[in-house]
């Protein structure tokens, strides 16, 4: 099992997830820390090599952005709530910020 780290403030935006859909992260979470792949992603190359966004459909639509690749453990870069079709850019950068400071 990989330990996890929460980059910025993506603990306690996840903390901020209504609690089915907070259930639902740690569940996923869960399984990307055991060698799994989450239930519902889709990889996110524009932001880094090898970074996936787990896809939440619980009160509404959330994303968290995780990097697995690494040996040390799972960096979740980012957890926000979606509120249109596309991703907006300051989602991206800020997975994007926090994926540099991994140094990848």
């Amino acid at each position: 099992m990989k330990d996890a780290f929460f980059l910025g403030s993506s603990l306690a935006d996840l903390r901020d997830f209504p609690a089915e859909a907070r259930n639902e992260a740690g569940f996923q979470l869960r399984r990307v820390q055991s060698g799994l792949d989450p239930e519902n992603w889709k990889p996110m190359q524009g932001i880094g090599a090898g970074v996936r966004e787990i896809r939440i459909h619980e009160k509404g639509a959330f994303r968290v952005i995780y990097l697995a690749t690494r040996p040390e453990g799972v960096y979740v870069l980012h957890c926000f709530q979606k509120k249109t079709q596309k991703t907006s850019q300051q989602d991206i950068n800020m997975a994007r910020q926090r994926y540099r400071l991994i140094g990848e």
